[in-house]
């Protein structure tokens, strides 16, 4: 059993779609990235890398690349999976966003990250918390995740 520690943080733009978990939630604002942006996933990922010692996201997935650009997250997570050989027991996640509030999303985001890792639900926790108006993330300028998984390898 090994574990890893997980963390990514993005710019909040207009013209772009919010995904978290997987899910697309309305919103005015979506994250700026390469790929499809999903903070959670981004987070969770380098948490299974970290965890495998295979580097980080960056690494695997090339802000650079081509072949990532627009890439949707849950499929990097099968992806990052297949190559470390890692098998996840568990994860726990946080998402931190000032607005909208997520309550109604996370059993969603739950399934869908479950069902990209072999995992029953129950082994993912997705929490959401808000800034209290502090920093970027406070003043609805970005969004961030941190996630920590348990492996077997």
């Amino acid at each position: 059993m090994r574990a890893g520690i997980g963390s990514d943080i993005h710019r909040l733009i207009s013209g772009r779609k919010l995904i978290i978990g997987g899910v697309t939630i309305p919103c005015d604002k979506g994250e700026e990235a390469h790929s499809d942006g999903d903070v959670l996933l981004h987070a969770i990922i380098d948490a299974v890398l970290g965890a495998s010692a295979h580097g980080d996201i960056g690494t695997m997935f090339p802000d650079s690349s081509k072949d990532t650009e627009g890439m949707d997250s849950l499929r990097m997570l099968r992806i990052a999976l297949g190559r470390t050989g890692a098998r996840i027991i568990s994860i726990d996640s946080t998402v931190h966003l000032e607005q909208p509030k997520l309550q109604g999303y996370i059993r969603a985001m739950r399934e869908n990250i479950a069902a990209a890792a072999a995992l029953p639900v129950e082994a993912v926790s997705v929490k959401a918390k808000t800034a209290e108006g502090l920093g970027p993330v406070g003043e609805g300028a970005a969004i961030a995740a941190e996630a920590i998984v348990l492996i077997e390898s």
